[in-house]
This record gives C-alpha cells, structure tokens and sequence, in this order.
C-alpha cells in the first residue's frame, strides 16, 4: 500500500529568492519578525503582508505556540496572483513582564497552492494537513518585545524597511486607515441616529399618556353627572309623604241631673 507523503518546505521569512531545495517560494512577508509594544494592560499588535509571488491562487494559514496570548485575523486566506494581503497580529493586554524582556513565542506561517478562483470558505479540512500529497511550504518567525521608550526608533526603523521592501506598503496602510475612518464614521452616524429614534419614542410616549389621562378623567367626570342626574330626577319623581293626624273624640256621658233641694 502505498503512503502518500507531503513535501514540507522551509521558508526563511527574510522574503528570499529560492528555498532550501532551489525552487521558488510561494510568499513571501514583511517584515521578517514579529516586534510589539510591551506594556502592562495595553494590547499591541504588528502587522504583517503576504505577497503571492506566483501565478496561482495561495493559500496560507497561520499557527503560534501560544494561542492564548495573540489573536490573529485573518489566520487562514487565499491571496490571488501577484497579490497580497495583510495580517494583523494582537498581542492580548500582558499582566506581567517576561524574564530579561526576552520572548519565546513563534509563529508559523503555512502557504500552498489551491485551484482557480478558491474562496476561503470552500477551502478542505485538510487543506494544511501534512499527510496530504501536495507541497506544504513554511515560513517561520520570531516575536520580540521592545519598551515604549525604544518605539519610536523601532517604528521607525519598521517602516523603513517595509517601504523598502514593498512600495506599495504605504498606499495598502493608508487604505487600512482609510477603511478605519470609514467604520468610525458610520459608527458614529448610526449612534446618532439611534439617539434621535429613541428621543422621539419618549415624546411619542408622554403624548399619549397625557392623551390617556385625559380621556379618562373626562369619563370619570361624565359618569359621575350621569349619577348626579339621575339622583336628582329620581328624587323630583316620588310624592311627598303628607302626614296625617289622627284624631280622637271621645263619647260625650249624657249629664244625670240629681234632685236637688232649693231652700224655700
């Protein structure tokens, strides 16, 4: 039974020519190491471009020994022909300060060719998968902390060598920024517009309960004369008790007149 074996290829992440069995890589990045910002509770983040140096659609994918610390977006992808693309990668707010400043973390960056016009969600499982039989090429890179106080020469010295080694670096960032200031407008437009809605639903909410009390006084006040008219016309209707005297007459006792002696 036959094995099927994967060719593993080792890329220095230095954008070189050839790789270490004389054929071309497939991408290459910039800038060759991953530097970020070391302060405590301050994410900071690097980013890094995938150039597609071939004529065929690439895919790369990225793997770190310490998933936990960084977030990497994206961390799978397809670049066209003579593309590129952009990663970006986070450095979690730290707790604590690692031992001489000195970091052990790596990262992986895995690429190879897939057919025509692949998007990244019909990429297979085992697109990446070393026991397939397509050739696997890796690029390997190293992380470095450096100090607030050390950043400004350190960016500067990024950016350097990243416009030396892309030209396009400078119109893909300002797109980026531009993408950004986008988002943060339409943000913004939409929490006003949110603000307005909810404004409005509260005036529409005190007008109708001043409308809800009113109608219902009105009917209180309505039912109470309708009680008051109808005492008032029941009591006009009955006739008045008249009160009668009885009167007694007692028999009159016939008088008995009893001989009576007149003196002579």
């Amino acid at each position: 039974m036959l094995v099927p074996r994967v060719k593993i290829i080792q890329v220095l992440a230095v954008d070189p020519v050839m790789t270490a069995d004389g054929s071309n890589p497939l991408i290459s990045v910039q800038p060759n190491a991953l530097k970020f910002v070391f302060e405590l509770e301050k994410p900071s983040f690097c980013d890094l471009k995938v150039v597609n140096n071939t004529e065929h659609y690439v895919a790369f994918k990225v793997k770190t020994t310490s998933p936990k610390k960084y977030f990497v977006r994206p961390n799978t992808g397809v670049v066209q022909p003579w593309d590129s693309s952009v990663i970006r990668v986070t450095l979690q707010a730290p707790r604590e300060y690692p031992p001489d400043m000195q970091c052990k973390d790596k990262f992986l960056l895995q690429s190879t060719i897939v057919p025509p016009n692949t998007d990244v969600d019909d990429l297979p499982a085992d697109t990446f998968n070393k026991e397939s039989t397509k050739e696997i090429q890796e690029c390997k890179l190293k992380v470095f902390y450096v100090t607030p106080s050390s950043r400004g020469n350190s960016e500067d010295e990024r950016f350097k060598s990243y416009s030396d080694q892309a030209p396009d670096s400078n119109s893909a960032v300002q797109q980026l920024k531009d993408e950004r200031d986008a988002a943060v407008r339409q943000t913004l437009q939409l929490q006003q517009e949110l603000d307005f809605l909810k404004r409005r639903r509260h005036r529409r909410n005190d007008t109708g309960f001043s409308l809800k009390f009113a109608l219902i006084v009105g009917l209180i006040g309505i039912m109470v004369g309708l009680l008051l008219n109808f005492s008032f016309s029941s009591s006009l209707s009955s006739p008045a008790a008249v009160p009668t005297v009885e009167t007694t007459t007692s028999p009159v006792e016939p008088s008995t007149t009893e001989g009576i002696e007149t003196p002579l």
